[in-house]
């Protein structure tokens, strides 16, 4: 039996909702954590499936997770064991590749099955393996699985052909115990480096310039455990300030760091949503009237997020006019834009752009969560859509969002799970 979402579309959203820590850092702190000789205790650790998927692969190496309540967790690696990565939880996530950075920085040696995650086109993870091969790895694929192994690694000047947010983390870690002084040229700059960066930096590590596209990592003996609180996450965040702008009567999103906003904030300023920023939240009064439609040009950090164009793109088919959105880092990714035409949509797509023409009435469908933030496009949609929506797929939309039924339902939606 399949899980779906039902959405009966058409009810006005008010109250606050209050934002959960990044699913992007965290993905990379779990994995960053192992580099201690001590327990590390996080907080603010979001409820999503690929945090149980990354605590399946820590146990599997012996590392003691200890759940202290519903957003912290403690991980000891004191009794960790270097085994191969062939679980199936490998495949659920794209960032167990952070495994890779971790494990080489710790031991020298990685056995890792290829990572999954959701497909957006082609994502190599080349950039990553070109920064361990100058760190002094030997990278070899063999039957499924990646064996990267070193003598001793030693610090390198490393230029990224693209600002890779999992290169410059991976390398990052691996970098944290080769011998001498590393330097990322051509650094991704996004808030989920510098989180990165911060707990490395409290467990003893030497990283100076995270959020800059310059890195250098001077190589230490060893790291202790520490306690690290993760910043918000700024995809959910960008989610619910667009929901709140095309289904919202008047909403809090609380919990947000605005400067990691800045490029949809101005967007939304731009195509007439009103809202009323603060120090950490913003308060959004939505209306689809008058709203008017815009040009969007995903770029690395501090451009407009490639995870927010999906999300926005159903705000965009209830503005006046025809809004242009243009993918530069993942070109493929546009199957919410098929998903949302089965609504009542008018898209077209000529990759690498989508042409929204609006405003067109939406009607409950039934659709599918391509991948993650797909999900998230639709669940908007469906908030705003005439009669009721059906999700298929939901576990994509799991995989990100913390209790969105929960939350949802809390600030009047009508939104529910149905076995099917």
């Amino acid at each position: 039996m399949e899980e779906v979402i039902k959405i009966e579309g058409g009810h006005k959203l008010n109250g606050t909702v209050r934002i959960g820590g990044s699913k992007n850092a965290t993905v990379a702190l779990i994995p960053a954590s192992i580099l201690a000789n001590g327990p590390v205790t996080i907080c603010g650790v979001p409820s999503i499936s690929d945090v149980d998927s990354l605590s399946v692969l820590l146990r599997d190496l012996g590392v003691l997770v200890d759940v202290r309540s519903s957003d912290t967790i403690v991980i000891d690696p004191t009794k960790m064991e270097n085994k191969p990565l062939v679980h199936d939880a490998v495949n659920k996530l794209r960032a167990s590749y952070y495994f890779m950075g971790a494990l080489l920085g710790k031991y020298g040696y990685v056995e890792i099955r290829m990572p999954g995650g959701c497909y957006l086109g082609p994502r190599p993870i080349d950039l990553h393996l070109k920064g361990f091969e100058a760190l002094g790895a030997t990278v070899k694929y063999d039957h499924g699985s990646y064996i990267l192994e070193a003598k001793e690694l030693i610090g390198n000047k490393i230029f990224l052909d693209i600002a890779s947010v999992g290169a410059t983390i991976n390398i990052m870690m691996a970098a944290v115990h080769a011998k001498g002084r590393t330097t990322i040229e051509n650094a991704a700059k996004e808030p989920e480096i510098i989180d990165v960066a911060t707990l490395l930096n409290k467990m003893g590590a030497q990283i100076r310039g995270a959020g800059t596209n310059v890195i250098t990592i001077d190589g230490v003996e060893e790291l202790s455990g520490c306690f690290h609180e993760i910043i918000p996450d700024r995809i959910e965040a960008a989610t619910y300030i667009v929901l709140a702008a095309a289904a919202a009567q008047k909403l809090v999103v609380e919990n947000i760091i605005p400067h990691h906003l800045e490029s949809l904030l101005s967007k939304l300023t731009e195509i007439g949503v009103d809202m009323e920023v603060d120090v950490d939240r913003v308060t959004i009064k939505g209306s689809l009237e008058n709203l008017r439609s815009t040009d969007i040009k995903t770029l690395p950090y501090p451009g407009f997020a490639t995870d927010i164009q999906q999300p926005l793109t159903a705000l965009l088919t209830q503005a006046n006019g025809q809004s242009i959105v243009t993918e530069t880092i993942y070109t493929e990714r546009f199957k919410h834009c098929y998903e949302l035409s089965k609504m009542g949509a008018n898209i077209h797509v000529m990759t690498p752009s989508s042409f929204v023409n609006g405003p067109t009435p939406l009607s409950g469908a039934e659709v599918e969560a391509t991948d993650l933030r797909c999900g998230a496009c639709l669940v908007i949609a469906g908030l705003i859509a005439d009669g009721v929506t059906t999700i298929r797929n939901i576990y994509h939309i799991e995989r990100g969002y913390e209790h969105i039924i929960e939350k949802l339902t809390a600030i009047g939606a009508k939104i529910w799970r149905e076995k099917l």
